[in-house]
């Protein structure tokens, strides 16, 4: 059966935190029936609360036909939170027993082909799925924080996953205007994690060998490569610096002092010294600045720019 033969039309979204307060606000502006559950005191005003906050920008990025924040529904059980969905989007706590034991409540109460996928940053699928009785349907579907603003989505299988789950989860995310890449292979982290973490382990060290200042790192990346990045991958921007030759020549020419960087990069050790160091580099360089005002600035810029990618086309 093709991906098709299966729409989307009611998503349940099971642990109404941070991240699945973003899916729910998302999956509402795209027109999708949300049937959402979090066992936590509160957790349906918090929820309504956060989606009222998200809105405005989900406005701006503009509402599909019929999406209306009345289509969210909150339900205290789990089971009927998913009892009529077509797809899950799971964002529980980050701990194997706690999401085997949910994937296996979700499993037992969902119809037998409802996509069940997790937002889970780090664990394998294969263990989430254990449990559960059709664990072919089980899948991986990271977001990158927050989730109604970035695009990515990283789709990966575990060792039951089948190939139709697999194409059924990427053309859902692909139909309301993700970007999600398929995982061909669990690994820890993922990759865009992965990505990051490499980017994080010599930005500590750097700053653990007195190179350079907590600012000196950020203002390195935020206004140097970093602008790039929001534009292509490391591969295309490569590339590019290759001129009429592109990547054959840049690595023909580069290849070895590329390596000879690898080889010197460091391995730093979280000493509770690093730590403090850092903590009071971000405190330098936040000076007054509230966490709110630089997440509103951030939200803007990011708004400006997915719109300018999606209007103007990508580089990719």
């Amino acid at each position: 059966m093709s991906a098709a033969a299966d729409p989307v039309k009611r998503v349940a979204v099971v642990a109404t935190g941070v991240i699945g307060a973003s899916w729910a606000a998302y999956f509402l502006a795209r027109g999708l029936d949300v049937d959402a559950t979090d066992p936590s005191p509160g957790a349906e005003a918090r929820l309504r609360a956060a989606v009222a906050q998200h809105w405005p920008t989900m406005e701006r990025f503009g509402l599909a036909e019929g999406a209306s924040v009345e289509r969210l529904h909150f339900h205290d059980r789990l089971e009927d939170a998913v009892a009529a969905a077509d797809f899950v989007q799971e964002n529980g706590p980050e701990r194997i027993d706690i999401k085997i034991e949910l994937f296996r409540r979700m499993d037992a109460a969902a119809a037998p082909r409802t996509l069940l996928a997790s937002s889970s940053s780090g664990l394998a699928i294969t263990g989430v799925q254990s449990a559960c009785r059709h664990p072919e349907g089980v899948v991986l579907g990271h977001p990158f924080n927050p989730p109604h603003l970035i695009p990515l989505v990283e789709v990966v299988g575990g060792e039951h996953t089948s190939a139709d789950t697999i194409e059924r989860t990427m053309a859902f995310y692909s139909a309301i205007g993700k970007r999600p890449i398929h995982v061909k292979r669990e690994v820890k982290g993922h990759i865009a994690n992965r990505l990051q973490a490499a980017l994080w382990r010599e930005a500590f060290h750097l700053v653990d060998q007195g190179v350079a200042s907590v600012a000196d790192i950020d203002t390195a990346i935020a206004h140097g490569p970093g602008l790039r990045w929001a534009l292509m991958g490391p591969f295309m921007n490569l590339h590019l610096s290759g001129g009429a030759g592109g990547i054959a020549h840049v690595l023909d020419h580069l290849g070895g002092p590329i390596e000879d960087w690898w080889r010197d990069l460091g391995a730093p050790t979280m000493t509770a010294e690093l730590k403090q160091r850092v903590v009071e580099g971000v405190a330098a360089e936040l000076g007054a600045r509230r966490i709110g005002e630089l997440e509103s600035t951030r939200d803007t810029l990011l708004l400006n720019l997915i719109h300018d990618k999606t209007t103007s086309g990508t580089l990719e």
